[in-house]
């Protein structure tokens, strides 16, 4: 197929092309390079793989692109990977995530390109720690800008999808990591002890568990998921089996893995790190492990080994 990859010189972006290349499709790469583009670099010279620096937020982009490429299916993980940031600054969510679903979705009924990948997150079920989120829990309240824009995101999908005849899966998510990853909780305690070895602050009261899923393991489920696009929309949670990670648990393991020694740990206090964090939640993935698809790391795995990613360089 020749694929659009929206968002593709991101950190998830970019491994999923590397993928869907290995796999024979053509890829048509747009991204407007806010992280830079050193994660497509080694990509420039492939004979199919076409770049396009772009806003997707912006229709007249989206328009040159459907226009001078031939789309088959539009693998949509444009967005603000920033919550903190976004958490400052709503307009980035707004216009990084859901104006760019927008976008994308009207060419795609213009162009009548009928299969989308869209990556969603754990976000959009808002605060619900005593609930067993499945893809059919209700109720879903969204506490952060991101969370919001991904909602709204999938429920402008799901009316393309009816008026428009469209075949889309939609993945949601939690903290994914690995290789390619440039900032979150691993990157901060890892500057912050870079700067004081001997002391560390930790947003929080240390206890917020959340699972971690290594990237590879996403783009394999990624890929298996949308071999074949079925009529109509697709729902899956994705997560790691087994129990999340707790932020004093990735700080014991950046130190271990700096070689570090007694290490003075500082809370700030209060059950999350920033307003709009969800500090817990439960997730239901039975319905992605009855694919035949499983995740090979646990969450403590891809915590280490994403620690063990980043100290390499």
């Amino acid at each position: 197929m020749n694929v659009l990859v929206a968002g593709g010189a991101g950190f998830i972006g970019s491994h999923l092309i590397d993928s869907l290349l290995r796999e024979g499709h053509s890829i048509v790469c747009a991204d407007k390079l806010v992280m830079g583009d050193k994660n497509i670099a080694h990509l420039r010279s492939n004979p199919d793989f076409k770049f396009y620096e772009a806003d997707l937020a912006v229709t007249e982009n989206v328009k040159r692109i459907f226009a001078e490429n031939r789309i088959d299916a539009v693998y949509h993980l444009a967005a603000n990977s920033d919550i903190q940031k976004g958490g400052r600054e709503p307009d980035i969510d707004f216009n990084d995530t859901f104006l760019t679903t927008r976008a994308l979705l009207e060419e795609m009924r213009k162009a009548k390109v009928k299969k989308l990948f869209f990556a969603s997150t754990s976000a959009v079920y808002g605060e619900m720690p005593d609930v067993k989120l499945t893809e059919t829990t209700g109720g879903l309240m969204p506490v952060s800008y991101y969370g919001g824009a991904k909602f709204a995101s999938e429920a402008i999908i799901s009316s393309y999808v009816s008026m428009c005849d469209m075949a889309a899966v939609i993945f949601r998510f939690p903290n994914v990591i690995g290789p390619r990853l440039t900032h979150g909780v691993i990157f901060d305690f890892i500057k912050k002890l870079n700067a004081d070895p001997h002391s560390l602050t930790i947003l929080g009261d240390g206890t917020q568990c959340k699972p971690y899923i290594y990237v590879l393991d996403l783009v394999e489920a990624i890929v298996k998921l949308t071999k074949e696009f079925k009529p109509g929309e697709q729902v899956y949670n994705l997560s790691v089996k087994g129990e999340g990670t707790t932020v004093t648990k990735i700080a014991e393991t950046v130190v271990g893995e700096m070689g570090l020694k007694n290490v003075k740990f500082n809370y700030t206090g209060g059950d999350r790190g920033w307003k709009g964090d969800v500090p817990r939640f439960s997730y239901d993935i039975s319905k992605i492990l009855s694919t035949g698809w499983e995740p090979r790391y646990t969450s403590d795995e891809a915590v280490r080994q994403t620690v063990r990613d980043a100290l390499k360089g």
